[in-house]
């Protein structure tokens, strides 16, 4: 028995098509949908499951394809993350069989499968997975430098196993240690979902996320790029809940919040959480927004603002982020900007043991909010960034 299936993100469809290979079925899947409409004319499957919203062809295009070929009663399967009611409709209108709404979990997927076109006589699987097939697809850009002891290894790799529509860029910049390596065999056998993007130099943290985002940036499938501190003080769970939020808003960027919390499991040292608060202070006025925390290592950007807060280097190590919200309220605005701008309460957050970033370290952050105050002064940024780019030209 063969399937077709037709999704224009990679990182749906892989885990689709592990599964159905499992139970029995020969699974070809395609992100182009022409090349799809191709493949089906050529292969002549049982089955076709298909995504709705895609470039130039959509999937009911290709349903009337199906429906208009030489094997007009193939089984179709919508599986789209759209839920408008005509587009269902007409879905059903033009001869569907099944209409599934993402996030759906695999296990209902396969089973819908059984029910249209039955089970094959080898191959097939008894035991149920808890891979979630979900509706958006997440970059995340992992900074790491000398991290071969800390790195949760495991944490990540299950979280991806059972989370599709996850892609993590580890970047590693310029690690003393056996860092790379740790990386590398982490990517093993899991290329479709890690990259692992290698610095010679040692250039910072904040070099380290800008040059991940822009690499994320240009991978077409993914909807949301963000970052995340390698020591998971804020856990993967814990963001996936800023995606729920950016997914379902209008906001730009949606930051992890440690400070602004309500019944969270949070725990920090006591010095320096007093040393935060005066640097926090000192930010809010510089940014001119009410933010309680800029500097939590979670956040999620749609990716129209990537360009707008990586696309030149940053003037700070520790505190790029202040930089990144002043480039928003200095292109959009700040009264715009504000609106974009969303921080969300983390439910758990705790300081690892190994911060790179000393108690010492915290009192030079105010020379460096310093700098950022002269450098981004009324229209001096905008004008360095029109100057930067009539050199590039």
């Amino acid at each position: 028995m063969k399937i077709l299936a037709i999704d224009d993100q990679q990182l749906v469809l892989l885990p689709l098509q592990k599964r159905l290979n499992e139970l029995g079925y020969e699974t070809f899947i395609e992100t182009d949908a022409t090349k799809g409409i191709a493949l089906f004319d050529s292969e002549y499957p049982d089955l076709v499951i298909v995504d709705i919203n895609m470039p130039e062809v959509s999937g009911l295009d290709i349903v009337k394809h199906i429906r208009n070929s030489k094997k007009p009663n193939t089984s179709i399967m919508v599986l789209s993350g759209n839920t408008q009611d005509n587009v269902i409709t007409e879905g059903f209108d033009l001869g569907i069989n099944d209409y599934m709404k993402k996030p759906l979990s695999l296990n209902e997927i396969c089973a819908r499968v059984k029910r249209l076109i039955g089970v094959p006589e080898i191959g097939q699987v008894s035991t149920k997975t808890e891979v979630m097939i979900q509706q958006r697809c997440v970059g995340v850009v992992i900074p790491c430098y000398n991290e071969e002891e800390r790195l949760l290894s495991k944490e990540f790799t299950d979280y991806i196993d059972k989370n599709s529509g996850y892609h993590l860029c580890f970047v590693n910049d310029g690690s003393k240690d056996n860092t790379l390596e740790v990386l590398n065999n982490l990517q093993k056998g899991r290329e479709d979902f890690i990259t692992v993007y290698d610095c010679e130099k040692n250039g910072g943290k904040a070099e380290a996320v800008r040059l991940g985002m822009l690499h994320m940036a240009k991978k077409e499938d993914l909807d949301y790029i963000g970052f995340l501190d390698a020591d998971l003080s804020t856990d993967l769970a814990d963001f996936d809940d800023l995606v729920k939020t950016i997914e379902t808003s209008d906001f730009k960027i949606v930051s992890g919040s440690r400070i602004s919390r309500m019944g969270a499991n949070i725990t920090k040292e006591s010095a320096r959480k007093i040393i935060s608060m005066t640097i926090n202070y000192i930010i809010r006025k510089i940014l001119k927004m009410d933010f309680k925390d800029t500097q939590c290592g979670a956040k999620i950007f749609r990716k129209d603002a990537i360009e707008i807060a990586f696309a030149e280097k940053f003037v700070t190590q520790w505190i790029f982020d202040v930089e990144i919200f002043k480039r928003m309220s200095l292109h959009y605005g700040l009264k715009n900007a504000k609106a974009m701008l969303c921080e969300q309460p983390l439910k758990r957050w705790i300081h690892a043991d190994g911060s790179k970033l000393s108690m010492k370290d915290s009192v030079k952050i105010v020379g460096q909010l310093a700098q950022i105050a002269w450098v981004y002064r009324g229209n001096n940024y905008q004008l360095k960034r029109k100057v930067a780019k009539m050199e590039i030209v």
